[in-house]
């Protein structure tokens, strides 16, 4: 399918979620330069694992720095863009979802489309890119840096890049419950940077969320698959389904893990004491 089809496929039924006026985006010019240049998605990750390995051997004997300052900038900025971004975009998985089979129509028809949330999808796309800063702040810092950090940043990362503008309804999904843990986690991190006391519970929360995002997101890959299975038309790949959900069932079972061990695990009278 070309970014001509996607347009055609887009535009059957008129946005009805006002546009502000900086949210004005060259849509064509856009889906053609996200399908041309995904690959810079490619080389940032490739650039990101040669700066964690390179970074940790470079700190490996220096003082960790403090950056409080700029940690509580940075955890603000993005906290303020997802707060802002989630609130732009929730009306129009709201609109369909309250239509006739808005449920399915919200997974497997490619019919409503807005420039407001266009413009909001492409700078999730690139926010993607920025939020890898998130990984030098944990070097710079002389942090742990477990697994699950690293890798959720770089699927994440390709498979936004590779996905964002071939208009998949579910894209709608990802994007706006995404932005919603990020408004939450990030205003989490601005917190904990300035020095705020936070409840613990409020982190098993944050991370709840998150193992709620990809029960939720397998969940939709299931459906989709069980609606081609039946022989009825969804505007999912079969590549598409079985990528994302291989890629979510994973970031399921990692985040899951976390929780456990670091919630519930007992810990040992080594680290008790």
């Amino acid at each position: 399918m070309t970014y001509h089809d996607y347009l055609v496929w887009t535009y059957t039924v008129p946005p009805t979620i006002p546009q502000l006026w900086f949210e004005k985006l060259d849509l064509v010019d856009r889906i053609k330069w996200a399908m041309q240049y995904w690959t810079i998605s490619i080389y940032a990750a490739a650039i990101y694992l040669i700066f964690i390995y390179a970074g940790q051997k470079w700190m490996k004997n220096r003082k960790a720095f403090e950056l409080k300052t700029p940690l509580i900038l940075w955890n603000l900025g993005l906290a303020i863009f997802s707060i802002w971004s989630f609130i732009r975009v929730i009306p129009e998985l709201f609109q369909v979802l309250s239509s006739p089979n808005g449920f399915f129509r919200s997974v497997c028809v490619r019919e409503i489309f807005n420039e407001s949330s266009a413009f909001y999808g492409y700078l999730f796309m690139w926010s993607k890119v920025v939020e890898l800063g998130d990984t030098v702040f944990i070097i710079l810092r002389k942090r742990q840096l477990m697994f699950l950090h690293w890798f959720h940043h770089i699927t994440v990362l390709i498979a936004v890049w590779i996905s964002v503008f071939h208009f998949d309804p579910v894209s709608r999904w990802f994007g706006t419950v995404n932005l919603g843990v990020h408004a939450v986690m990030y205003s989490y991190y601005s917190l904990k940077a300035m020095g705020y006391w936070i409840p613990k519970w409020i982190s098993m929360t944050i991370t709840f969320l998150q193992i709620s995002q990809m029960v939720l997101a397998v969940g939709l890959n299931v459906y989709a698959m069980y609606i081609k299975e039946i022989g009825v038309p969804c505007a999912r790949s079969d590549e598409g389904v079985k990528i994302h959900l291989v890629m979510y069932f994973a970031y399921l079972v990692l985040f899951a893990h976390y929780f456990y061990k670091a919630y519930i695990a007992p810990r040992s009278k080594s680290k008790i004491h």
